[in-house]
């Protein structure tokens, strides 16, 4: 419990960070299904570059 009371522009600066960190991880939430659906696609191949194969 605070002594004081909060000030209004640190109540709307707290809405705001929490909207933006939603926006966030859902940008992060989308990059990564849209990985997840790549990686498992059937035609899915990891690049052969070559000089990384030991040789």
């Amino acid at each position: 419990m605070s002594l004081t009371k909060q000030h209004e522009l640190h109540v709307r600066r707290k809405g705001r960070n929490t909207g933006l960190a939603l926006v966030l991880v859902a940008f992060v939430a989308i990059i990564m299904g849209l990985t997840v659906v790549k990686v498992k696609s059937p035609g899915f191949q990891v690049p052969n570059v070559e000089g990384t194969n030991g040789n």
